[in-house]
C-alpha cells in the first residue's frame, strides 16, 4: 500500500520503503512532478520493511531492515527514513549498526524525473484514466551534477521547470546516483540528508539556503497545525465510532487546506493525490459541511471563487459570465491543458448557498454585501447562460474538445443512464441542480429582503422559485415505480428515468412538496437504493447498476450526509439518524477515515464495507461529512434571529448515540458547547 503525505498543494506518494517506484509515485507541485524516482538501495539490493506510517499529514517515517545482500547478516542493520513534505521534500536517513561486530557496507540512492504534469500521471489511475489508452510518460531529465554545492540538478526543457537534490554528504557520483561506502563500528550510526527543491522559474536555492527554508517551513505547519486543533470544537464521546471519526475528519481537513498564493486561499482542496487544488463544487459543500468549525474556510471560498468567477464567454474552458469555476491547474498542468476550467453546473448556485448559509450562521451583513456583486453576476449566469434553451432549467453540454462530458457531481463519462442501461446525450439538466438554483433563489430573496433592502428582487425571486418547483415537479417526476424524480432531462427533454441517490439532494434544496415526501423518502431507504452502509449512486433495479462503479452504485459519504441534511429538512429524523449511524460504523472499518467512495454491495452480504481501490483519501467532502452528520445528529441549527445556535431536535437521541459533549462551536460571534445526556441535547453559550 502505497504512503501518501502533503503539505499545502505538494504532495508525495510512495511505496511502503518510502521509495517512488511506481507508475504514479513521486514528489508533486504545482500540479507538475519533480521527482519520479527515488530508491534506497543497500549493497545493491532495497531493505526490508519494518514499519512505515504517516506521522502527520506533513510527515513521515520508514522503518527498515538490511536485505541479505553482500557480507551482511540478518538484523545488521537498522535504518530509519524521516520525510517531511512542505515547498520541497527533505528526507533524513539514519542507520545504524545493531551488531556487535563491524560491518561495512555500500547505501545507494537512485533517482530521476519525468516532469510529467499531474493530468498524464492521473491517466494511469485505473479508477479516473485508462492506463491502457494512457500515453507515454516524458523521459527522464539528464541529471548534472554541480560539485560545488554537492547536488544534482534536473531541468526540464523549455518548460522552465527545476529539481535540485541536495545532499548533505558528498559521495561517489554517477549520473543518476549517489554511492556511499560506510563502515560502522557496534552501536555507531551514520546519518544522511536529502534535501528536494522543486522549482518552476528554474530559480536556484543554495543548500545552506534550502536547510533554513526547510526549517522555517516545518515550523510554520506545525504552529499552522496547532492553531486548527485549537480552533475546531472538541469533542468526547461514548459512541467509539464517533470518538475515533471525528477527530481524524478534523486531522484530514488540516491536511487539506491550500495556502496563499496564485489565487489560493485558506480553503479545502478536493483531495488526495489528484485534486489538491481548488475544485468549486467540492470547496463550496466542503465549506457548508463544516461551518461547526466557524466561516473562516467558507469566507476564504467566497473571495476566492469571486476572483476566479468568468467574465467571458470562452468555449475553450466552458466559461460564460458569471459562472463559479470547476478546478484551478498551475505549472506544467496549466501549460499542457488548462489554468482555469469552468465545466460544473452546480457550483454556481451552490456559491450563493454557501453565502448565505454563512449569513445564517453570523448575521454578518457586511459580508453579505461585500459578495453581493459576484451573488448578482451568479445569479445572471444561471437565467441567461445557465438555462441554455429558456426552458426554465439549467442544463450542461460541453464546448471544450478536452471538457468534462458530464458536469454535474457525478461527472463520470458513464453516469447519465436510463433504466435500461443506455448513456443520455446532452444538453443535461441534472435533477439535483435544479434543487439548487431553487434553494439559491430562495436564499437570495431573503438576503435581498433583509440585508440589500432591495424588496423588488426579493419578490422577483421569491416567484422564480415559486414557478420553478411547479415546472419542476412536472417535469421530473414519474409515477414509476411508485414515484420518484428521474436522474436528468436529456437533449430531447426525454426522463433519464434511472433511480439515483440525488433524490436526497432535493429534499436538502427543499423543491420536493410535502404530499411527494413520502414517495421520496420510501425510494431513497428502500432496498434498491439502501445497501445497509449508505445510499448508492444508483438503485440495484437498474440495469446499468454496478456496486463497483464510481458513480453507478457505489456509497458516497457526502452524498448521504447531504441526504441526511434533507431528510431532517423535512424532519424525518429516524431515517436521518439510520444514515449517521451506518456511515461512522462504516468508517470504523475504513481506519475511521471515511475515503470519497466504497462499494455498494449490501450490508447483508459483506461483514464490513468493500473498499474502492483507488478512493481519494483524504478526500474534502468525505472528511466533512462526519462534521455534517454530527450537526444533524444534534440537530444543530442557528436562530439569527435570536442570536442563538439551539437544537431543533424534536426527539430523544436513541441510545446508540450515547453520551457525548462538543465544546468550542463558533456562531454569532459566540462560542457555545453541546452536552448529550440521558438522550436529551442540550445547548449553551460557552462561559
Amino acid at each position: 500500500m502505497a504512503i501518501t503525505i502533503l503539505e499545502g498543494s505538494n504532495f508525495c506518494i510512495s511505496d511502503q520503503n518510502g521509495d517512488f517506484t511506481f507508475t504514479t509515485s513521486g514528489l508533486y507541485a504545482f500540479d507538475t512532478r519533480f521527482l519520479s524516482r527515488l530508491e534506497l538501495r543497500v549493497n545493491g539490493e532495497r531493505p526490508l520493511l519494518l514499519s512505515a506510517g504517516r506521522v502527520e499529514y506533513y510527515s513521515a517515517a520508514f522503518y527498515l531492515r538490511n536485505p541479505l545482500a553482500g557480507e551482511l547478516v540478518q538484523d545488521a542493520i537498522s535504518i530509519a527514513r524521516h520525510r517531511f513534505v512542505g515547498e520541497g521534500m527533505q528526507d533524513r536517513v539514519r542507520i545504524q549498526n545493531q551488531g556487535m561486530e563491524k560491518v561495512g557496507f555500500e547505501v545507494a540512492l537512485e533517482f530521476g524525473n519525468d516532469f510529467a504534469d499531474i493530468f498524464a500521471v492521473k491517466n494511469y489511475d485505473f479508477a479516473l484514466g485508462d492506463p491502457l489508452k494512457a500515453l507515454p510518460l516524458p523521459d527522464l531529465a539528464e541529471a548534472r551534477y554541480e560539485e560545488a554545492e554537492n547536488q544534482f540538478v534536473l531541468e526540464d526543457e523549455p518548460f522552465p521547470a527545476r529539481t535540485q537534490v541536495i545532499f548533505s554528504e558528498r559521495g561517489h557520483v554517477e549520473p543518476d546516483k549517489m554511492r556511499y561506502w560506510i563502515e560502522l563500528e557496534p552501536r555507531a550510526s551514520w546519518e544522511l540528508g536529502i534535501d528536494v527543491v522543486p522549482s518552476l522559474d528554474q530559480e536556484e536555492v543554495r543548500p545552506k539556503v534550502a536547510q533554513r527554508r526547510f526549517g522555517e517551513e516545518r515550523g510554520r505547519v506545525e504552529a499552522s497545525l496547532t492553531a486548527w486543533n485549537l480552533r475546531v470544537p472538541k469533542l468526547r464521546s461514548s459512541w467509539d465510532d464517533l470518538d475515533h471519526v471525528y477527530p481524524r475528519s478534523v486531522a484530514d481537513l488540516a491536511s487539506l487546506r491550500l495556502r496563499g498564493g496564485n489565487g489560493l486561499g485558506n480553503l479545502p482542496a478536493a483531495g488526495m493525490p489528484w485534486f489538491m487544488t481548488v475544485f468549486g463544487r467540492d470547496t463550496l459543500i466542503t465549506c457548508l459541511q463544516t461551518l461547526m468549525f466557524g466561516t473562516e474556510l467558507a469566507h476564504s471560498a467566497l473571495g476566492v471563487l469571486a476572483e476566479l468567477q468568468a467574465t467571458e464567454d470562452d468555449p475553450l474552458i466552458d466559461a460564460e459570465p458569471g459562472k463559479i469555476v470547476h478546478e484551478i491547474r498551475r505549472g506544467k498542468a496549466a501549460n499542457n491543458w488548462f489554468a482555469s476550467y469552468y465545466g460544473t453546473i452546480d457550483a454556481t448556485p451552490l456559491y450563493l448557498i454557501l453565502l448565505s448559509e454563512v449569513w445564517r450562521w453570523t448575521d454578518d451583513a457586511a459580508l453579505a454585501r461585500q459578495f453581493k456583486e459576484p451573488a448578482m453576476r451568479a445569479l445572471g449566469w444561471i437565467d441567461e447562460w445557465g438555462d441554455r434553451d429558456g426552458d426554465g432549467f439549467i442544463e450542461y453540454a460541453k464546448r471544450s474538445e478536452t471538457g468534462l462530458d458530464n458536469q454535474s457531481w457525478k461527472d463520470s463519462w458513464d453516469s447519465q443512464r436510463f433504466s435500461d442501461g443506455s448513456l443520455a446525450q446532452s444538453p443535461i439538466a441534472p435533477v439535483e441542480a435544479q434543487g439548487y438554483v431553487y434553494d439559491a433563489k430562495r436564499r437570495l430573496a431573503e438576503l435581498a429582503r433583509e440585508v440589500w433592502r432591495e424588496r423588488e428582487l426579493a419578490v422577483r425571486l421569491d416567484r422564480e422559485a415559486d414557478e420553478l418547483q411547479e415546472r419542476f415537479d412536472e417535469a421530473f417526476w414519474t409515477d414509476a415505480r411508485g414515484g420518484y424524480y428521474v436522474l436528468a432531462l436529456d437533449g430531447e427533454k426525454r426522463q433519464v428515468d434511472s433511480l439515483c441517490s440525488n433524490l436526497g439532494h432535493l429534499l436538502w434544496s427543499g423543491i420536493v412538496p410535502q404530499e411527494r415526501v413520502d414517495q421520496v423518502v420510501d425510494r431513497l431507504m428502500g432496498p434498491d437504493l439502501w445497501s445497509g452502509w449508505g445510499v448508492r449512486t444508483m438503485s440495484a433495479a437498474d440495469a446499468g447498476f454496478n456496486p463497483l462503479s464510481y458513480h453507478n452504485g457505489t456509497v458516497w459519504p457526502h452524498d448521504n450526509s447531504l441526504i441526511a441534511w434533507g431528510l431532517a429538512r423535512y424532519g424525518r429524523w429516524q431515517e436521518a439518524q439510520r444514515i449517521i449511524r451506518r456511515m461512522l460504523n462504516a468508517a470504523g472499518h475504513f481506519e475511521y477515515q471515511l475515503p470519497e467512495v466504497f462499494a455498494g454491495l449490501p450490508r447483508a452480504e459483506t461483514p464490513f464495507p468493500i473498499a474502492y481501490p483507488t478512493a481519494a483519501r483524504p478526500q474534502a467532502w468525505a472528511a466533512g461529512a462526519p462534521v455534517l452528520l454530527l450537526q444533524i445528529l444534534l440537530g444543530m441549527e442557528p436562530d439569527r434571529r435570536q442570536f442563538q445556535l439551539h437544537s431543533i431536535l424534536p426527539l430523544e437521541l436513541p441510545t446508540w448515540a450515547g453520551s457525548f459533549r462538543l465544546t468550542g462551536i463558533r456562531a454569532f460571534d459566540k462560542v457555545w458547547d453541546v452536552r448529550v445526556e440521558d438522550a436529551m441535547v442540550h445547548v449553551v453559550e460557552s462561559e
